[in-house]
């Protein structure tokens, strides 16, 4: 969905550098690609990418910092996802400089940027150390068997869209739209922009993730817990801002990496 969001706001330039990159097949859809990093993560090939789509902070600390966080489970350092952030997006701004650099494949490099920049912001993949993310706290949603990751990354949108959306996510995603463009959120767009430079960008959205993992994910769930209509109708406005927050700025990457100005570069050069 973070995807989706982006695409429908990308310009020229960028929507065009987005469809040089994508297979022919696909007819310039990031979406449609926007789960491959998943499917990968675990081939031999992949598998060092694993520890991109998450940051672990120390339990109940409740903020992030970059130097202590962003490390993979041996401890080589930007090994996280807002490392893996910086990295795609510094790959990718070497596209505009004429032909792509031989040294990165561009087209991987679009793809896992669209797919952290969703993780960055879904704010269980910026949880705590001991529980991995709440993927160990295992609890019923409604009446099924589940894990608190499990639903922020997927119940408590599956449940929107059963239950006002006739299961049609494309309805949601336009209802979440429609709160950016000319609802509650359309005087926060500019600020969700705001973007000096890439590191200090990752920094804050890590940094919002775990806020709200402390605020809204943890509180008041403890494992063999059954979540149910008050868990979700106070988390599901939570989750549908973080989507769209992840698309404006996912696109406003793709438009400032892909575009001509030379002073919209998020790179310190």
């Amino acid at each position: 969905m973070t995807c989706q969001i982006a695409q429908d706001l990308l310009e020229p330039e960028a929507k065009h550098a987005v469809q040089m990159l994508l297979p022919e097949n696909v007819n310039g859809d990031l979406s449609a690609l926007s789960v491959w990093p998943d499917q990968v993560r675990h081939w031999y090939k992949y598998r060092w990418t694993s520890p991109l789509h998450f940051i672990d902070t120390p339990d109940q600390a409740c903020n992030f910092n970059y130097q202590r966080d962003c490390h993979d489970p041996h401890g080589v350092k930007g090994m996280c996802v807002a490392g893996a952030i910086q990295n795609f997006t510094n790959q990718l701004s070497h596209y505009r400089h004429g032909t792509s650099d031989r040294r990165y494949n561009m087209t991987e490099a679009l793809l896992f940027l669209a797919h952290f920049m969703g993780d960055i912001h879904q704010p269980l993949h910026v949880g705590f150390t001991s529980d991995e993310g709440g993927n160990t706290i295992d609890l019923r949603w409604f009446r099924h068997k589940s894990n608190l990751h499990h639903v922020w990354d997927r119940e408590i949108i599956l449940t929107a869209a059963a239950d006002y959306y006739g299961k049609d996510i494309n309805l949601l995603q336009e209802d979440i739209k429609g709160n950016f463009t000319d609802g509650i959120w359309s005087g926060d767009l500019a600020s969700w922009r705001e973007c000096s430079d890439i590191f200090s960008c990752v920094n804050k959205y890590a940094a919002e993730s775990i806020n709200m993992a402390c605020k809204w994910g943890y509180k008041d769930v403890k494992s063999g817990d059954t979540l149910s209509d008050d868990y979700f109708n106070t988390r599901l406005p939570i989750v549908m801002k973080r989507i769209a927050q992840g698309g404006v700025r996912l696109a406003m990457i793709l438009n400032r990496v892909f575009g001509d100005s030379k002073e919209d570069s998020l790179i310190a050069t």
